[in-house]
């Protein structure tokens, strides 16, 4: 058994400036992915220049990001509390990012930029998609440092009693999340991405390949208490990641079939 260790949540505190943790993983991640976006582009199929306007790329993706997730979790996770408190919704400092709601942000963002430069969108998605792993193991490791997101009580050696989890050990589930999200699609999508491929399949690798690891991730991860399971036995996150799962495989199948 292990006591989850004091972090404090502020990075940085000068006067009235203040730099989280958890803020501070989000900026890391952007500037990875666009680092490993102009190293690796040349991996990858596509039929546009991303180098050249990678800047505008991420732009447009972090807005993604941030509203998307930041709605998506007020509107799938915790409605009525910011309903109750709507000024809150600001606090995003706090924690409080849904995955899935980013990613349909993303996707939004990255379409509108898509148009805007008249290049294709599927070659856009395809050069983001390997460098996300990483963003999303940082984006992990701001909710372990937020004592946030714990796993479901446990008996195993290296489970972790934390004041918010309770009296009981739990599992640290944001650490297996940053493993499997983070690391391990980070290689598969490397692997992958050494040879050429159809636009938009490395895109629907990422999106099958996700989903399986949060679906098998979340056996670990506690529900939210004021949500629980579904269907009494699925959590939120599982539910969510089944039709990432179904829309990988149709993309891999589709795009592998007509080799675009």
């Amino acid at each position: 058994m292990l006591y989850y260790p004091k972090i404090n949540n502020l990075a940085l505190e000068i006067g009235f400036l203040k730099i989280h943790w958890y803020g501070l993983m989000y900026l890391l991640s952007f500037i990875i992915i666009k680092t490993l976006i102009n190293k690796n582009l040349n991996n990858i199929n596509n039929k546009c220049n991303i180098v050249d306007i990678s800047g505008e790329c991420i732009y447009f993706g972090v807005i993604g990001t941030i509203v998307g997730g930041r709605l998506g979790y007020v509107l799938l996770y915790n409605f009525y509390q910011y309903i109750k408190y709507p000024w809150s919704i600001l606090r995003i400092w706090e924690g409080g990012m849904s995955f899935h709601g980013g990613l349909i942000g993303v996707i939004i963002g990255l379409f509108l930029f898509a148009k805007k430069n008249n290049i294709s969108i599927l070659s856009v998605y395809d050069c983001i998609a390997p460098a996300v792993p990483l963003g999303l193991f940082l984006g992990r490791i701001g909710n372990f440092i937020n004592s946030e997101l714990w796993g479901r009580v446990t008996t195993v050696p290296w489970g972790m009693i934390s004041e918010n989890g309770g009296l009981l050990p739990r599992h640290p589930s944001q650490l297996y999340e940053a493993f499997g999200e983070g690391i391990i699609l980070y290689i598969i999508m490397w692997i992958y991405t050494k040879k050429l491929h159809p636009q938009g399949a490395v895109s629907g690798l990422f999106l099958l390949s996700y989903g399986i690891i949060r679906f098998f991730c979340e056996f670990y991860r506690a529900p939210d208490s004021h949500i629980g399971f579904m269907l009494n036995k699925f959590t939120m996150g599982q539910l969510l990641s089944i039709p990432m799962i179904i829309i990988g495989c149709v993309m891999m199948l589709w795009t592998h079939k007509r080799k675009i």
